[in-house]
């Protein structure tokens, strides 16, 4: 059975990339689009990127793509990618290619001309889908039944497929969360289990990067129970151990009725124990980004809030505290709460309170201070830690005052301390 896409991808019919692909086709080479944008065309899914796999070597595709005036750089020329800016579009151009030899992190290749060995050297059917320039769809591993199963299949044997890459195994869930339905692949399921140890070859920053796209799918809930049933979640996520991750169904319900962008950290804070000292251990552990460790810590951090105190309460404790670490705080009780509410009328007044309060800290603004130490030293105050004392008890007056005393407020009652010695 023959399988087109033309009419269901626009970014087909980019000019730039037909010229690409003609040009790799000169002279008895071939040139396909791989991969992703195939097979979200085929899924109905939006595509993002545009990878393309050639008979021709890297040099020969630097030298045809500078004759068409486009810009070729050697991202990964040693593995045989040509990232090709065509029209302002980035494409990945990779030669055809077979592993020679893997450690389970990386893999040497060989340059080769057959479609199928390197169709068969990719991780899932549904992945290793390649397109004409015309829009036919070219399946060599049989992946267009199993996206018409929304089945996430390992190419081949799993076991062979994941001590090439161990990341597969993570990538197994990850594919699963986005693209499966049902229980996942039995056999892909069982080699991932008895495998998972070979995960901590990995490099911290695969991994992250890994699981965080899989905190992006539109409903991970499903994909992180079975990563727990294989004991995978714990060996990626040890912080996740005796924490449970009932959260996220809650938490992913939430996000689409409250109009919620997916949001892999908090996600993540659904699913692990709010313990500063752990969170920071995870953050220096998986690498994460200085804004990433910054928030993940605040969270932990951040004490829980009653649903019932007053907006003025809450502002204090904005004003002393972390903001992030609040919303996220409220976003988590909130989900929560919602979910109770089903059967618990309590619950939905708290559902009620956390909805208030965090509409209020995520409108909140913090207030400036409005002394500073040379107001002081105008008033006739010594620099130094009398100084500092003066001006932090003048600012606890003022928080604890709801921030309503003004300047002038805070100056009388500054000279005020000043002649109390």
């Amino acid at each position: 059975m023959s399988v087109s896409i033309a009419g269901r991808a626009d970014w087909l019919t980019d000019k730039h990339l037909q010229r690409l692909l003609a040009a790799l086709a000169e002279g008895g080479e071939e040139a396909r689009v791989a991969g992703g944008a195939v097979r979200n065309t085929l899924m109905g899914q939006p595509v993002a990127d545009v990878d393309i796999a050639t008979t021709c070597l890297p040099e020969e595709t630097i030298r045809r793509a500078g004759a068409e005036g486009f810009k070729p750089v050697p991202t990964g020329i040693e593995h045989g990618t040509i990232t090709v800016v065509a029209g302002g579009k980035p494409y990945e151009v990779t030669t055809l290619r077979a592993d020679v030899e893997t450690d389970g992190r990386r893999a040497k290749v060989s340059f080769g001309r057959d479609w199928k060995l390197d169709a068969e050297r990719r991780d899932f059917t549904i992945n290793a889908l390649y397109a004409d320039a015309d829009g036919s769809v070219v399946d060599l591993v049989g992946g267009i039944a199993d996206i018409e199963a929304r089945l996430l299949r390992f190419i081949g044997d799993p076991e062979a497929r994941i001590r090439e890459d161990y990341l597969r195994i993570l990538r197994f869930f990850r594919f699963f969360a986005w693209y499966g339905e049902g229980r996942p692949d039995a056999e892909g399921l069982k080699a991932c289990a008895r495998l998972k140890e070979g995960l901590v070859q990995l490099s911290a920053e695969r991994v992250w990067s890994e699981l965080k796209k899989l905190l992006s799918a539109p409903d991970p809930s499903r994909a992180l129970l079975w990563m727990r049933q294989a004991s995978v979640l714990t060996t990626a996520l040890p912080e996740s151990e005796k924490w449970g991750i009932d959260a996220i169904h809650g938490l992913t319900k939430a996000e689409k009725d409250l109009g919620w962008a997916a949001d892999p950290l908090l996600r993540l804070e659904a699913i692990v124990p709010p313990d500063a000292a752990r969170m920071q251990t995870l953050a220096e552990r998986l690498r994460f980004s200085t804004d990433e460790a910054h928030r993940l810590r605040y969270w932990a951090l951040t004490t829980a809030v009653e649903p019932k105190i007053t907006e003025g309460e809450l502002a204090k404790r904005l004003y002393r505290g972390d903001r992030k670490g609040f919303v996220d705080r409220l976003r988590l009780s909130l989900a929560a709460a919602r979910v109770r509410a089903v059967e618990n009328n309590d619950a939905l007044l708290e559902a009620g309170g956390f909805s208030r309060l965090l509409a209020f800290a995520l409108r909140w603004e913090k207030p400036v201070f409005p002394l500073k130490g040379a107001d002081l030293t105008a008033l006739g105050a010594t620099p130094g830690p009398k100084l500092g004392e003066i001006l932090k008890n003048l600012e606890a007056e003022w928080i604890d005052a709801g921030f309503a005393p003004d300047r002038g407020a805070l100056l009388e009652r500054a000279a005020q301390a000043l002649n109390a010695g």
